[in-house]
């Protein structure tokens, strides 16, 4: 091949016409400035670059479909945007000493059971996490333990998370019971309470139980306890006031997007859950000691293999300790002949199969662990 040199390029036009190159005087101009020549393509040369670049458009066509496509799907799940600007959404702690109606309150709030509940003290042993949804807000209920005066490692325990609770939420329940009379344990509280930066509402929980009377007393003594921004007298179990309670929580929560789907009402795990349900039905018509000493493991949940031709979902094996502190405590669960220990299963089973959607099988072993309460180790072993 002849590759002209300065002075054939120089010499005109037809300089590079054998080599099937065109060029014009703006070329040459550019030449002179840069020492570098733009050519301009013969038309054969044309015709590739053409099909080159609609083969490029073409593709571009393509992506920019599939995008589009790939942004319809994501609309249509979890990334879709289905909120105003104006959305509100955060952390609600319910707390109070121990049996004042706060778990009760919670299912009340999200609609649907989350949280144990029981006529015996200190039933709770975790922080549960409800998610109530509104129109435009959304509020996540954290239920904590009983706040109390601790006698063991386990109360301290216990403790530690009420108060982890309230550094991290928008606004604190402070839940006060209209048939008892406030008290030293609610006073303990109180004093807790004076000195957050976060709104505390008082709410007068067990409003169906009392009088008129009674509970404007109730309310008057609730008020002499501390700067309130709201109180809130509530009937969980006749769903009374607890849309009032919804709106005056929703109203002091700050702007933010969703925090949870829509369908989700509760982010405990599947074993914490199972155990609660478990450990409320073992502590149904029991001696006061017993809630103290009460905790349950799920030890392992598996799956059993499908049978040929079986169109519903195989049954569950659920193996689950539960561990009292003495060998009298065992006796008390386990029942004459095993009788309580197969109630205990029967009535935690049928819960366990609403909250899971399908049959379960369960397997409960009761031990003795002298002392868990305030064994480091076996408090770790259990989830404190």
């Amino acid at each position: 091949m002849h590759f002209p040199s300065d002075d054939e390029l120089m010499a005109g036009p037809n300089a590079l016409e054998d080599l099937g190159l065109e060029f014009d005087d703006t070329a040459i101009e550019a030449y002179e400035i840069s020492g570098t020549l733009p050519v301009k393509e013969t038309d054969e040369a044309e015709e590739e670059t053409a099909e080159a670049e609609e083969e490029t458009a073409e593709a571009e066509e393509e992506t920019t479909e599939a995008v589009e496509e790939t942004t319809e799907t994501e609309q249509d799940g979890l990334v879709k945007l289905d909120y105003t600007a104006d959305f509100k959404a955060g952390f609600v702690a319910i707390v109070g000493r121990p049996n004042v109606g706060k778990s009760t309150l919670t299912n009340a709030l999200v609609g649907s059971k989350i949280a144990i509940t029981s006529m015996r003290p200190e039933t709770t042993r975790h922080n549960v996490r409800g998610v109530v949804h509104g129109e435009d807000f959304q509020l996540v209920i954290v239920d904590t333990p009983g706040y109390h005066r601790p006698r063991t490692l386990l109360g301290r325990r216990l403790n530690e998370m009420v108060r982890e609770s309230l550094a991290e939420v928008d606004v604190v329940v402070f839940c006060l019971p209209s048939d008892q009379k406030v008290g030293p344990g609610d006073e303990f509280i109180a004093r807790q309470l004076r000195g957050l930066r976060t709104p505390v509402i008082a709410v007068a929980t067990k409003a169906d139980k009392v009088k008129p009377e009674r509970m404007l007393e109730h309310l008057q003594d609730i008020d002499k306890l501390g700067e309130f921004v709201e109180i809130v007298p509530v009937s969980a179990h006749k769903n009374q006031q607890i849309d009032t309670l919804i709106k005056v929580l929703a109203e002091r929560m700050p702007k933010s997007p969703p925090l949870y789907p829509r369908d989700i009402y509760s982010d405990e795990p599947r074993d914490v859950m199972i155990a609660e349900l478990i450990r409320e039905a073992a502590l149904e018509g029991v001696r006061d000691e017993l809630p103290h000493s009460l905790a349950v493991q799920v030890e392992e949940v598996v799956e059993r293999k499908p049978k040929p031709g079986q169109k519903h979902p195989p049954m569950l094996n659920i193996h689950v300790n539960l561990f009292v502190e003495r060998d009298s405590q065992k006796a008390i669960i386990i029942g004459k002949g095993g009788s309580r220990l197969k109630q205990v299963g029967t009535k935690a089973r049928l819960a366990i199969e609403e909250l899971l959607k399908r049959r379960v099988y369960l397997d409960l072993h009761v031990r003795t662990a002298k002392d868990w309460q305030s064994d480091p180790k076996m408090l770790g072993r259990l989830g404190f």
